[in-house]
């Protein structure tokens, strides 16, 4: 190869590099300029949400909005409760998803393919939110916080990532387990298991992320208001401070609602964000090992 075609070379992957690092140098800028937008709002002082659209930097510290939203104990409760539904969840889910996932990448398993067929069609067709009400009432689960956990334990998108990651890892391996005498469940906890770390730590993040955001359940099984997980007591905040006026007695000053709205995403977003960097590692690997074969 000449000299000239190796530099006309050397030129393209230069202009390659700076238009790939400009896009998403600006795609990173579209997506983090909003959030940074909501939590700077959420510090800012009435007058300065008022006057401004945009704030990246309050020039003037407000913790009024904060105030407000833990002026209640009410909203430690609803903390907790949404801990331990999303910790008692995810415990449960991916426990069932693993166990069957396993059981589903096993080809010698009778009625394999119809019950992968089950799998996917429910992904495309459900009952609907007053057949699975009714279902959820039946077996007793009303004013139950394992309402928020059953009726949703296994995800199908997620058991199909489970079940391709087993089925992507050597048979010898229980082949030989086997001839040593191991069963099925000592395979799954003490081989599989180990070596599919990164793709539980995933979908431990994906059903951690659904649990904590539960509010439409919440709403449909839940009647008893101190029960409710945090996402429906914030939105109950955000409705009640969009009628208040000035003369209300929670906190001394009552923000205004655009300051709360802002306020209560990032009270509902910081837990996960805190919880990812554990996770991060094995995001990206986890995500694909799963999906690579069919």
């Amino acid at each position: 190869m000449s000299k000239h075609n190796v530099k006309k070379e050397q030129l393209g992957g230069v202009i390659f590099n700076v238009i790939n690092y400009t896009f998403l140098l600006l795609f990173s800028l579209a997506c983090l300029l909003p959030f940074v937008n909501v939590v700077a709002s959420s510090f800012a002082s009435t007058q300065e949400i008022v006057q401004k659209k945009f704030i990246l930097f309050p020039t003037s510290f407000s913790l009024d909005a904060y105030r407000y939203i833990f002026s209640t104990p009410t909203i430690f409760k609803g903390l907790g409760v949404s801990i331990f539904i999303t910790l008692a969840g995810t415990i449960v889910s991916m426990t069932l998803t693993a166990l069957m996932a396993y059981g589903l990448s096993r080809r010698y398993l009778l009625g394999r393919n119809f019950i992968n067929f089950l799998v996917v069609f429910s992904m495309l067709f459900s009952g609907g939110m007053i057949p699975t009400f009714l279902v959820v009432k039946a077996v007793g689960l009303i004013d139950s916080y394992w309402s928020m956990i059953i009726p949703t334990a296994i995800n199908a998108f997620n058991l199909i990532i489970m079940r391709n990651f087993f089925q992507a890892l050597p048979d010898s391996l229980e082949e030989s387990a086997k001839i040593d005498g191991a069963n099925d469940f000592r395979i799954l906890l003490q081989i599989m298991i180990p070596l599919a770390l990164p793709s539980i730590a995933t979908l431990s993040l994906f059903y951690g992320v659904s649990y904590w955001n539960t509010y439409m359940n919440a709403i449909l099984y839940l009647n008893e208001s101190t029960m409710w997980p945090l996402q429906v007591l914030l939105r109950q905040i955000v409705i009640v401070s969009s009628g208040m006026d000035g003369n209300s007695s929670v906190v001394d000053i009552v923000p205004p609602s655009q300051t709360i709205k802002m306020s209560v995403i990032v009270v509902a977003t910081v837990p996960m964000l805190l919880a990812y960097p554990f996770v991060q590692k094995h995001f990206t690997k986890g995500a694909l090992l799963g999906s690579v074969k069919g």
